[in-house]
């Protein structure tokens, strides 16, 4: 065997569909599944000014400053 390349019909050989939906419909349960910490997290990554407070007082005190709840009088 001195070719490093396979050919299509080997390289399906090596891992069957089955196995490759079975780890997507993993990823997209977890993805649905996520902590709300982890959830807060990325939403104050997104958000450039709650991401520069969250590096210096940490991710949940930037969270609740920039999107906790907003009492009106």
């Amino acid at each position: 065997f001195s070719d490093p390349f396979l050919n299509r019909r080997r390289a399906n050989d090596f891992i069957q569909a089955d196995s490759r939906l079975r780890a997507i419909t993993q990823e997209r349960i977890r993805e649905r599944s996520k902590a709300p910490q982890e959830h807060q997290r990325e939403l104050c990554e997104d958000y450039y000014p709650c991401e520069m407070y969250a590096f210096r007082h940490g991710y949940a005190a930037a969270y609740k400053h920039y999107f906790g709840r907003r009492r009106t009088k």
